[in-house]
């Protein structure tokens, strides 16, 4: 990842949205949990945190759920928005997870993931 694992770097993000804008894309989407708004912590850095906002305001962003119970972060099932939203609009998926899980729960899926997964890595910040 562009934070080496150590930060979420919404810059990367900002990359690769510029990287399918400058290739002629124009439905780009991108999924972040909500928490991802919050306040950083030291156990979860996060850095260039208004990329979110401008991509958000310029309809690129989409929050997933997330909410807190008696204090504990409860996140949504993000995969599957992912999933289900490449699928649905015949596009690509831009990430180094392998989504397994899914790729056994629908054979249709299952196909998709296999032939539009594309994992990525940072070199220089390209």
């Amino acid at each position: 990842s562009h934070g080496n694992k150590e930060v979420f770097s919404c810059w990367g993000i900002q990359l690769a949205v510029d990287w399918f804008r400058e290739r002629g894309h124009t439905y780009i989407k991108v999924f972040v949990p909500l928490w991802r708004k919050e306040h950083p912590r030291q156990d979860s850095p996060i850095a260039d945190q208004h990329i979110l906002e401008e991509l958000e305001k310029q309809s690129v962003l989409i929050y997933t759920p997330s909410r807190k119970v008696k204090g504990k972060r409860v996140v949504c099932y993000d995969d599957r928005y992912i999933v289900k939203v490449a699928y649905e609009k015949d596009g690509v998926i831009v990430s180094n997870d392998h989504y397994r899980d899914l790729q056994n729960e629908n054979p249709e899926w299952k196909w998709f993931i296999e032939q539009r997964l594309l994992m990525y890595s940072f070199v220089s910040n390209r």
